[in-house]
């Protein structure tokens, strides 16, 4: 069966549309036992599932057990009330974006990136600074017009702004991956707050990136913008060539 395309009214599919049906994997505090297994299950009916099957239960070691379960959601979500928080509307292509560079800016655009603090993983910083990029789309190293500056890992901010100032970036990308216990936001927030006392926050595009990183969040912590999963080189690229636009940064005439 099709999905209704005209409506706003969405449930979970799993078998027929709307059937509700929903796949949940967690993990308790307590050894595997029968008694785990109905604890789960009625975790599951708590969280809003009816009819909640535990079809999968395994013993981690040390008093911890991992569940998968399926039930039926009774709860549905209105499209037509979302609202979200877009950092552009369409992302140019890489070839659109050195155009835009040629045309528009006139200039090379020089952008400094880092995965900042303890964090040591390259992963994110290299899929969008790196030459080759992932997943079939270019990193800001091969964009004619873009000299892309990657610091790597466990960057400290200070050494990150350092390096902007030095080599009088236009933006900064700050990568992170590590997000447990939200250790991510401290590290975000203090580089904002070193931007600002050195007087550069308005003077250079900041902004940031992660699987735990969306638009929203960036902003609320002051940064211009944030990139979740699913970003590539030419998502960063665009947008930061069109804010530089918008201001007016062009030829070297930089109102910043």
């Amino acid at each position: 069966m099709k999905a209704n395309q005209e409506t706003t009214i969405i449930k979970p599919y799993g078998d027929t549309l709307n059937d509700g049906m929903m796949q949940l994997s967690f993990t308790l505090p307590i050894p595997i036992s029968e008694t785990a297994k109905e604890a789960a299950r009625q975790m599951a009916d708590q969280m809003g599932l009816d009819e909640a099957q535990v079809v999968h239960a395994s013993d981690l070691g040390v008093g911890y057990t991992f569940f998968v379960v399926y039930g039926r959601c009774r709860y549905t979500v209105d499209l037509s009330t979302i609202k979200v928080s877009k950092v552009t509307e369409k992302s140019m292509t890489h070839d659109e974006v050195e155009d835009f560079i040629a045309d528009h800016l006139k200039r090379t655009v020089t952008i400094v990136g880092a995965c900042t603090g303890t964090d040591a993983h390259t992963v994110g910083i290299d899929a969008i600074m790196n030459m080759k990029g992932f997943d079939g789309h270019y990193g800001l190293e091969r964009y004619k017009g873009i000299n892309a500056i990657n610091l790597g890992a466990q960057v400290p901010n200070e050494v990150l702004i350092a390096k902007a100032v030095e080599s009088n970036a236009d933006a900064i990308l700050v990568s992170q991956i590590v997000t447990q216990k939200d250790v991510h936001i401290p590290n975000l927030t203090q580089l904002i707050e070193l931007l600002e006392t050195e007087g550069l926050r308005d003077k250079i595009i900041v902004c940031a990136g992660g699987p735990r990183i969306s638009n929203e969040l960036a902003k609320e912590l002051g940064y211009d913008a944030g990139f979740g999963s699913g970003t590539f080189a030419e998502d960063v690229a665009t947008f930061v060539v069109e804010k530089m636009a918008s201001i007016g940064d062009v030829s070297g005439d930089a109102a910043r």
